[in-house]
Order: structure tokens, then C-alpha cells, then sequence
């Protein structure tokens, strides 16, 4: 009797460890939107991201074939 009380002491603490183990911190999603206040074609991410910010957003990026600027934010 007392052997079977042993290994189920160790089968919870194993599963607890696992457990523990097991979580995965996830990334929230990152949202995106076309910058209003950029004027002209997007080169440099830098001036982009500047432009966002001012516009209250986390970042920018250049995107597309037509080179816009998007802005991002975590969602």
C-alpha cells in the first residue's frame, strides 16, 4: 500500500513540473494602419516610425510596392 502511495506522490509532483514548463508566454498581435500624416514615398523605416509616433502610434514601417508608411501598435 504504501508503495502505491509513493508513486502517486511522484506522478502528481511530475505533473506539476511539467505543468510549470509547459507555459508559453504568447506575443500580443500587432496591428497596422496607414499613416495619414507621411507625405511622399517611404525610404528609411526611421522617418516613418517618427512620423507614427507623433500620431500617437508605437511605430512605422515602410511596406508595399508603392512604398507607403505603415504604422503599428500592439493590438
Amino acid at each position: 500500500m504504501e508503495r502505491r502511495s509513493c508513486f502517486g506522490l511522484v506522478l502528481l509532483l511530475f505533473i506539476v513540473l511539467a505543468s510549470q514548463e509547459m507555459v508559453v508566454p504568447s506575443e500580443a498581435r500587432v496591428c497596422q494602419s496607414q499613416s495619414h500624416g507621411f507625405r511622399g514615398p517611404c525610404i528609411r523605416h526611421h522617418n516613418c516610425a517618427l512620423v507614427c509616433r507623433n500620431e500617437g502610434f508605437s511605430g512605422g514601417r515602410c511596406r508595399g510596392f508603392r512604398r507607403r508608411c505603415f504604422c503599428t501598435r500592439l493590438c
